[in-house]
């Protein structure tokens, strides 16, 4: 294996000025010839240099830790790490990635793992969004939450805007003319579903229209819960529904189905997440509102390397969890309408 010092004597050169060059040293004055030449003969070579010593001196990894409690094996939620890791390469990094099932042990012992090999930051992501106690770990080094948050606001985080998200599912049944619009909300108390209702009565207000709390029920949401809550839908005499998923709206279509009637002549349907295996595949498609996953992943690792870059450095010259730049209030990043074939045009607003 061609080593620096073979390097070095070919180029004619010391060890430390071949390092130097090969490594671009910003701090060490070489002149352009002789860094050309170290590298060509580098190249001719064959050199490969050790990743740790290239870490040792320029002082970074070049690697970033991905901690999750089940993004890895979710089949809607890889989209975070494909982002987080095709943003990464494009900055020259590399993710370690391990997906700790939520048990809090793993989470700690992976967090070790990675301040041991000098990660350059932690992007720690969850496949649901909602609140979360991160390690303690976590405040050592530059780190991000990314699709959750926790109270304090000790560290930054990247979530999607379920505010917006649920105005703009509301709007796409107002925008064709439809004025009673029921919402099917989780049972279960959430940011997703706080922030999809505010989002619902902000989107009614704006279209003139009155807040009914009768017109809005709440069930499990997946497609059990979907096709119970259909009479419930029926008797609000709606002619629109806003889903709180795509799992709710498939289970509505069934119902709605069995009961021949059609969507959206006798009632329009629009979901939330954008679940492809779901929204692209009922008849008609879903018309919904898709999570921003990719993004996440993306702003993640890019707010990320920006905190490294400007420097907010706490404890042991890691990015400062809080401390003088927080408490942090999250980065919401805009849920996007996929309008399809489940709504009916009444009239244009």
């Amino acid at each position: 294996m061609v080593t620096l010092q073979d390097v070095a004597r070919a180029a004619g050169v010391s060890i430390a000025t071949a390092s130097w060059a090969i490594n671009n040293n910003k701090n060490v004055r070489i002149p352009e010839s002789t860094m050309r030449k170290v590298r060509k003969v580098a190249a001719d070579l064959g050199y490969r240099q050790n990743a740790m010593a290239r870490s040792l001196a320029r002082g970074r990894s070049d690697l970033i830790g991905f901690i999750s409690d089940g993004v890895a094996t979710s089949p809607f939620a890889g989209q975070v790490i494909q982002g987080a890791q095709d943003e990464a390469w494009r900055n020259g990094k590399i993710l370690l990635i391990v997906d700790t099932h939520g048990d809090p042990d793993i989470e700690r012992r992976a967090c070790a793992f990675m301040l041991e090999r000098q990660v350059e930051g932690i992007v720690y992501s969850s496949w649901v969004h909602h609140e979360v106690r991160p390690p303690e770990d976590l405040a050592r080094v530059n780190s991000i939450l990314v699709n959750c948050f926790d109270r304090l606001g000790r560290f930054p985080a990247v979530v999607p805007d379920e505010v917006q998200g649920g105005r703009t599912a509301t709007e796409m049944l107002t925008n064709a003319g439809h004025r009673r619009i029921a919402f099917v909300n989780a049972t279960e108390q959430s940011p997703a579903s706080q922030g999809r209702l505010e989002g619902y009565q902000e989107a009614l207000a704006a279209a003139g229209l009155q807040y009914d709390p009768d017109m809005v029920m709440t069930c499990t949401v997946d497609q059990e819960g979907g096709y119970g809550i259909m009479s419930q839908v029926m008797q609000t005499g709606a002619t629109a529904v806003f889903c709180h998923n795509d799992r709710t709206a498939m289970g509505l279509f069934d119902a709605l189905r069995e009961r021949g009637m059609h969507v959206p002549d006798d009632i329009s349907v629009v979901g939330f997440d954008n679940q492809k295996l779901i929204s692209a595949h009922l008849h008609p498609a879903l018309s919904t509102v898709g999570l921003p996953q990719y993004e996440l992943g993306v702003l993640g690792i890019r707010t990320l390397l920006q905190r490294e870059d400007v420097g907010e450095k706490g404890e042991g010259g890691s990015a400062d969890a809080a401390g003088e730049h927080g408490p942090y209030s999250p980065i919401r990043v805009a849920c996007p309408s996929v309008p399809r074939d489940s709504i009916r045009i009444l009239a244009a607003s």
